[in-house]
């Protein structure tokens, strides 16, 4: 960390230096961009990505998770007698949604964050200091990550200070404009954190305030925005250094700065493209004919194709309003013809429908890159071979996140690790640590037991154990294994019968590694 600017945390200013780079790509025209205050530039920006394209379909992404989908607005319309397009209000007009999309979001999140991640480090005392900053409620912000980064095609990590204490704040994609140096999208030089919060106005109604939060190299710039599109400072808003402390010598608040821009991306994959653009097209197809299959089988007499002969009267409205109530209808012959009504049957083949939503639904599983928990190659006892194919999919976008999160892990680690400098830990810049998702994946456990039988003699213990399907803390339990034989070992008998088992003689113990039964077959003792 570095001294701040000496700014109160309260001081508001509408003065905002960005220092951004010369090559930032988010920049426009150098010529157009000489002579503009950093302020005057930051409204410009805001102001075209609230309405770009890649913010409306972040937005669209969430809603159709939260499932508000285009069908709802399905209206079923006709042509009158001018030509013009009116609504059929009489008619029935469901509106069904079945979000197979939200459905492959969960599944893409659980996969690979459903269950906690592990770090690998050969330093013990690292490892216990991570866990004390990392912990269970920074992994299960790290699932909502995941999640966020599969709807918004990418979600963020702010680190901040809470009560003395490191926490990890998380944005949502719609919420952050980032100024990139480069174009891969790696180096951060400036962004825009901004979200809309509810505030009483004088007369005690509620209005939406749009809340702007510019971070730099010199710290935070608190604004609101107003409906012009201008920048107001923002006097409630914490403007100045990210983070103040009190000055042991001094005894007076003194205001630090990160050496890098508190603000992680964590991105799906480096195309930054929500999950709902590979599959929109299919998902509304699939609300649609769902719909239309239950908009055709509630129609009946009364709201279908009449055949009439001869009835009383001209007014068709009034007939079917009559024929609605009394279930009746008044015909007379006229000239020799005989009066009626007749019907005109449309049969509704449910099965083109049935065919119809099993494809869509197949096209949206292999677009999202996902598995179908009921495919036929799961039937019976299926084998390991059968069971890695239907992830195979799904693997595809688990090893490609899991990559870009690695990445971001490690720019993560920096801020962690200069947190455990400034709270008087150890200095662990340098040294490595891996991070390691563990994907929730359906195995065989009798084939997976097998192979690390098998696997004696050319794997350590150490490797059987974390293979081992049964056990979920490999340290723990190769502790728990190390400790029997310590106990074995002070206990001549214990120590022939543990013996006995890791040689396969008679008893009826096993391997504790390897699961092989103890016994020499015979069923005979000496």
């Amino acid at each position: 960390m570095t001294p701040g600017n000496g700014r109160d945390v309260c001081e508001v200013t509408d003065v905002v230096v960005l220092n951004l780079r010369d090559d930032c790509v988010a920049r426009t025209a150098t010529n157009f961009r000489r002579g503009m205050t950093d302020k005057r530039f930051l409204e410009l920006e805001i102001t075209a990505w609230l309405a770009s394209p890649e913010r409306k379909r972040q937005l669209t992404a969430e809603v159709y998770y939260d499932g508000q989908q285009d069908v709802l607005k399905r209206r079923r319309m006709a042509l009158d007698d001018d030509g013009k397009p009116m609504e059929l209000t009489h008619l029935p007009n469901n509106r069904l949604v079945n979000n197979l999309y939200s459905k492959m979001v969960d599944q893409k999140t659980n996969y690979s964050f459903g269950r906690p991640f592990s770090l690998d480090t050969e330093r013990k005392d690292y490892a216990a200091a991570l866990a004390t900053v990392l912990g269970a409620r920074f992994r299960r912000t790290m699932r909502t990550v995941g999640e966020g980064a599969w709807i918004g095609g990418k979600a963020w990590l702010y680190p901040y200070y809470e009560g003395g204490a490191l926490a990890f704040k998380r944005f949502p994609a719609d919420e952050v404009l980032p100024f990139w140096a480069d174009a891969d999208h790696t180096i951060l030089d400036a962004a825009v954190h901004i979200y809309v919060v509810e505030e009483y106005d004088e007369s005690e109604q509620t209005k939406a305030v749009v809340k702007v939060e510019v971070m730099h190299g010199g710290g935070v710039d608190c604004f609101i925005r107003r409906d012009d599109g201008t920048l107001e400072p923002d006097p409630d808003g914490h403007s100045g250094d990210y983070i103040t402390a009190e000055d042991p010598d001094t005894g007076k608040e003194q205001g630090y700065n990160w050496d890098r821009i508190p603000l992680v991306c964590f991105k799906s994959s480096h195309h930054e493209i929500p999950l709902l653009s590979r599959v929109k097209c299919l998902q509304d197809a699939y609300n649609d004919i769902l719909s239309t299959f239950a908009n055709q089988m509630e129609e009946d007499v009364h709201n279908t194709v009449l055949v009439i002969k001869n009835a009383e009267g001209e007014d068709l409205g009034k007939f079917r309003k009559n024929l609605a109530i009394y279930g009746a209808v008044k015909v007379r012959s006229y000239e020799g013809s005989e009066g009626g009504v007749d019907t005109l049957t449309i049969e509704v083949n449910a099965e083109n429908y049935k065919v119809l939503l099993a494809l869509l639904k197949d096209a949206i599983i292999e677009n999202a890159r996902g598995y179908d928990a009921k495919d036929e190659r799961m039937s019976g006892n299926p084998n390991q071979m059968n069971i890695q194919s239907m992830y195979s999919d799904i693997d595809l976008d688990a090893n490609g996140i899991e990559m870009e999160f690695q990445a971001s892990m490690e720019e993560l680690l920096w801020f962690v690790n200069r947190h455990l400098v400034n709270t008087g830990k150890a200095n662990f810049d340098g040294v490595e640590v891996k991070v390691i998702f563990d994907r929730d994946v359906l195995i065989n456990e009798s084939e997976a037991i097998t192979n690390c039988k098998n696997s004696v003699g050319i794997l350590s213990d150490e490797t059987i154990v974390k293979m081992h399907p049964w056990v979920s803390d490999p340290e723990q339990e190769l502790e728990r294994i190390k400790k029997e034989k310590e106990e074995a070992a002070a206990d001549p008998y214990q120590a022939a019968f543990m013996a006995n088992r890791q040689n396969g003689g008679g008893g009826s113990g096993g391997n504790p590694v390897t699961g092989q039964d103890g016994g020499d077959g015979d069923g005979q003792t000496d």
